[in-house]
């Protein structure tokens, strides 16, 4: 599949000389729902380039509970480490909506990023935005309120899948936050009296975009703000207006 005008945002930015040193190698990828791409302590047997879909990247404890620390999808490169410093994943990465994409045998992208220094330079940029947002996410969890945060992560969320209907479970979300279901049931209904989205059977429909926004905290805007900075880089680089009712 050619890679020019790709969804993902990381192969439309190289030049057409760095996309013709990937095309030979790069393969098509399909994730169902819940499948890892690799596990922490794996080794990342390759680099990924979503087009669709939403890859989270999860921390665990040894209780067994586990965090949402990152979240990917058309934006970006999942594994970019792997060809930049080293094979060991730090987190394990999961479709939390099923995804569609690109992806590299990491070990040939890292000779390739190794030769060329325009390549290696675009990957290093995308690794420093993760890292601004995973960061960003951090202070979120420990400094914002529930409301807050699931105001924040659901736009997150809107925006890489570029529609207003999320097929998303109340016990996933908060898998995915870190706190007791109840608390996400409390908050989400919250959120649905006040017009904002619509939750049923599974599904969060957005309702009201803006409304979302001054519910959520400044986070969103920020990691926003940090991906624009980086790697130019914004939700509305497809569509230009979100116009997806």
């Amino acid at each position: 599949m050619p890679l020019t005008n790709s969804p993902n945002h990381f192969l439309a930015s190289l030049s057409a000389q760095d996309r013709d040193l990937l095309q030979p190698y790069i393969k098509p990828l399909e994730l169902p729902l819940g499948a890892a791409l690799y596990r922490a302590d794996d080794l990342i047997p390759h680099v990924y380039f979503p087009y669709t879909g939403i890859i989270s990247l999860i921390v665990g404890v040894a209780s067994g509970q586990y965090v949402e620390a990152g979240m990917l999808g058309r934006n970006g490169v999942i594994g970019t480490g792997a060809a930049l410093d080293g094979p060991d994943a730090l987190n394990t990465a999961i479709a939390q909506v099923a995804s569609t994409g690109m992806m590299i045998d990491a070990k040939i992208l890292k000779e390739l990023a190794n030769k060329n220094i325009g390549l290696r330079m675009a990957l290093v940029h995308h690794e420093r935005a993760l890292s601004a947002q995973t960061q960003q996410v951090a202070a979120c969890n420990a400094l914002h309120e529930l409301e807050e945060r699931l105001s924040r992560w659901l736009l997150q969320s809107r925006d890489l899948v570029q529609r207003d209907t999320l097929p998303l479970t109340q016990e996933f979300l908060s898998q995915m936050l870190g706190v007791q279901r109840s608390s996400v049931t409390m908050v989400a209904r919250k959120l649905q009296e006040a017009g904002l989205i619509r939750y049923r059977r599974g599904h969060i429909h957005v309702l009201d975009v803006e409304g979302l926004q001054d519910s959520s905290c400044e986070c969103y805007a920020a990691i926003n703000a940090h991906f624009l900075k980086l790697i130019s880089w914004s939700p509305t680089d497809l569509q230009s207006q979100m116009a997806i009712r």
